[in-house]
C-alpha cells in the first residue's frame, strides 16, 4: 500500500506500539495531521463480537455533543402532513414513490442520511439493494424510521451518528474534525465509546473491546488503553 512522505514522517514521530490514554491519543492524532484539508478524526473499535450471530450484532446511534463538523444532507421519505413537517424541520430532500426511479435509474445519491416514516418503508424497501450496501437504509434502532421526523432531523443536524459492526466485527465512527479542540474531540470520543460499551450484547464472551484506535483521515492510527475505557 502506498504511503505518503508525510504519513511516513508521522510514523517516525511516535512509538506505534505505545498505548495511550484517550486524551493523549487524540492530542497525538491532531499533532500528526498534515493534510491540506480539515481531516476527519475517526475511532476504530475492534470487538469480540461475532456478527454472524444475530444476538451479537451491534447497531445504534448517538448524538455527539460537539457535532461532526460536517454538513449532513438528509432525505426524508414521507407523505402529507409528515412531508410538510420534514420540510419545516430542515430536510434537504422530501419525497415518496416519485424518488424511486431517480435513485434506481439515475443513480441519484446526493444525501448522507435517509429518514422514513413507518408507512413509507414498503416503498423504501424497494431500494434496499442500493441503500443497504452504502449504509443508508433507514432503521428503527438508529432512529431513522420514525413518525417524529422533527426530532430525527434535529438530532441528525446536531451531530447524530450511527454505529454498527462491519463484516470484520469492527465499528468505525467519526468523532469530529482535526480543527476541533482536544477537549471537544475527547467529549465526542467518550460519548461514542460509552454508548457502544453500553450496547455490548449479553452473548459476547471474553473481551468486548479488543482494541481501540484513533486516527485522522490521512494519518496513522494511535492505540488507546481499552482497560481504562471499560473501567471509566
Amino acid at each position: 500500500m502506498f504511503r505518503s512522505k508525510k504519513y511516513k514522517e508521522a510514523l517516525k514521530s511516535y512509538d506505534r506500539t505505545q498505548i495511550f490514554d484517550a486524551d493523549a491519543a487524540i492530542a497525538q492524532v491532531k499533532k500528526m495531521a498534515s493534510a491540506k484539508f480539515d481531516e476527519t478524526v475517526e475511532v476504530h473499535l475492534r470487538t469480540g463480537c461475532d456478527g454472524r450471530h444475530a444476538d451479537q450484532q451491534i447497531r445504534g446511534a448517538v448524538v455527539l455533543p460537539h457535532g461532526t463538523g460536517k454538513t449532513v444532507r438528509v432525505l426524508v421519505f414521507a407523505k402529507g402532513v409528515k412531508a410538510d413537517e420534514a420540510q419545516a424541520a430542515g430536510a434537504d430532500y422530501v419525497g415518496a414513490e416519485e424518488l424511486i426511479p431517480r435513485i434506481q435509474n439515475d443513480g441519484w445519491l446526493d444525501f448522507d442520511v435517509v429518514v422514513a416514516t413507518p408507512d413509507m418503508m414498503g416503498v423504501v424497501g424497494r431500494l434496499g439493494r442500493i441503500l443497504g450496501p452504502k449504509g443508508l437504509m433507514p432503521n428503527p434502532k438508529a432512529g431513522t424510521v420514525t413518525m417524529d421526523v422533527t426530532k430525527a432531523l434535529a438530532d441528525i443536524k446536531a451531530g447524530k451518528i450511527e454505529y454498527r459492526l462491519d463484516k470484520a466485527n469492527i465499528i468505525h465512527v467519526p468523532i469530529g474534525k482535526v480543527s476541533f479542540t482536544e477537549e471537544a474531540l475527547l467529549d465526542n470520543f467518550n460519548t461514542v465509546v460509552g454508548a457502544i460499551v453500553k450496547a455490548r450484547p449479553a452473548a459476547v464472551k471474553g473481551a468486548f473491546l479488543k482494541s481501540v484506535t484513533v486516527a485522522s483521515t490521512m494519518g496513522p492510527g494511535v492505540k488507546v488503553n481499552t482497560i481504562k475505557l471499560l473501567n471509566a
